[in-house]
């Protein structure tokens, strides 16, 4: 009876070890993979409204994927302040530091981190770069130059143009400032100089080399035009105060490429939602990250569909009338001005 009894305990204990040791697997294996955790470094050119709403989507799209700053993500942020120099330490310093990949926030920063890191053979996830085959980040046919991949913020410019005509009829020069070093700004200007003449404008285009140049050349811009249009030039946008400030003081429309530049008092803007452009580059990182796919095996993408937005606290300001048909295609409107 006791040699039974004991059987009975040494079954049952085996049983629930060998139960426990299988649990204990299963755990395990799931547990790895929820526990991989990951390290990428942030590479942002410039510090304003449309490249910090990339960057919240970005880390949106990679949540939504399951990959939780704090959580399994541990993330080194760093912003070049519009410095070309800078941006390149930074991406060395992520190279130096093996992060699991680079996202770059801004054409300079795609490019300063893809030239880094191509022989690190960590991934580059690009985001607000508006034309990365004359970036040279991708072939022609969208395919990345190597493992490189991410999305444009290409500027529906004929959208604009024609919402630009509705509201300013009477409107002939049009002045755009640009940074001369940035490619997506000069493929920008190209586009609109092929455009501006169908809906009645000419363009007046202002270069600029660095910050420091914003003042003079908006001084020079702003008498020579009718209205001005703003890109999506990273040491433009971040100078857009200084922009507004006096184009307000001689009354002349400028309009934005977002949604943030029309809250700061730009006019209005056929633009593109930068958090939604993230949250997708987000998704494609995590893929990324993932090991379901190489950066190298996926095409650039881009947003389509550009919105209305319109502050109308400007246009009274400016004396200007919205037509009542932009009035109802409006994404979102503003009846202030945000600093």
């Amino acid at each position: 009876m006791k040699n039974k009894l004991l059987a009975g305990l040494l079954t049952v204990t085996m049983t629930a070890v060998m139960a426990a040791g299988c649990a204990g697997s299963a755990t395990s294996d799931s547990g790895a993979a929820d526990k991989k955790s990951y390290r990428i470094g942030i590479s942002q050119f410039a510090e304003h409204g449309s490249l910090d709403n990339c960057r919240d989507g970005f880390l949106a799209g990679l949540e939504e994927s399951g990959i939780k700053e704090g959580d399994n993500l541990t993330v080194d942020l760093k912003n070049a302040s519009a410095d070309m120099g800078m941006a390149g330490q930074i991406s060395g310093s992520f190279v130096s530091d093996k992060v699991d990949m680079i996202c770059a926030i801004a054409t300079p920063t795609a490019q300063s981190a893809y030239n880094a890191a191509m022989d690190a053979g960590i991934p580059v996830i690009y985001t607000a770069v508006t034309d990365p085959v004359s970036a040279e980040l991708a072939g022609k046919d969208g395919t990345p130059a190597g493992e490189v991949t991410g999305t444009s913020d290409k500027l529906p410019i004929e959208a604009q143009l024609q919402m630009m005509r509705q509201i300013l009829p009477e409107a002939q020069k049009l002045g755009i400032m640009y940074t001369t070093s940035e490619a997506n700004s000069v493929s920008a200007i190209k586009e609109y100089d092929s455009l501006a003449g169908k809906y009645g404008f000419e363009l007046v285009e202002k270069g600029i080399t660095a910050t420091a140049d914003v003042a003079l050349a908006a001084d020079d811009l702003l008498s020579k035009v009718d209205c001005i249009t703003n890109l999506t030039d990273n040491t433009v946008v971040a100078s857009l105060p200084t922009i507004l400030e006096k184009a307000d003081a001689k009354k002349i429309p400028v309009f934005g490429s977002e949604i943030e530049q029309v809250k700061m008092g730009c006019l209005a803007a056929e633009g593109i939602d930068y958090i939604a452009l993230g949250k997708q580059t987000g998704k494609m990182a995590a893929q990324v990250l993932k090991g379901e796919k190489k950066a190298s095996e996926m095409n650039f993408e881009l947003i389509t569909d550009p919105g209305f937005y319109v502050n109308y606290k400007v246009a009274e300001n400016l004396g200007v009338t919205v037509p009542q048909e932009l009035k109802d295609t409006a994404v979102e409107s503003f009846d202030e001005i945000t600093e």
